[in-house]
């Protein structure tokens, strides 16, 4: 199985939404959560292009971007061959 990371915050409707979806799938992920350990905010925003807000999401290393991105990615059939590699 793919390695995933997701920054997250826990008052973020959309984080919990993305790992409803990546948990529906059997994936297992880490979860860094932002506002409990802002001092990972920084590396979030250099990962992922300057992008602020979570979540954001990695699969084995690969910015697949928030929320939108990982509903979108799955929609074409792009998400389960990257969870499975």
């Amino acid at each position: 199985m793919a390695r995933i990371e997701i920054y997250t915050s826990p008052i973020c409707g959309f984080c919990h939404a993305a790992k409803r979806l990546l948990s529906s799938k059997g994936a297992s992920f880490e979860e860094i959560d932002v506002m409990m350990d802002p001092s990972r905010k920084p590396e979030m925003i250099e990962r992922a292009g300057g992008r602020r807000t979570v979540p954001q999401i990695f699969i084995d290393g690969t910015h697949v971007g928030g929320c939108d991105e990982l509903m979108a990615l799955d929609r074409s059939g792009g998400l389960d061959p990257m969870l499975a590699a």
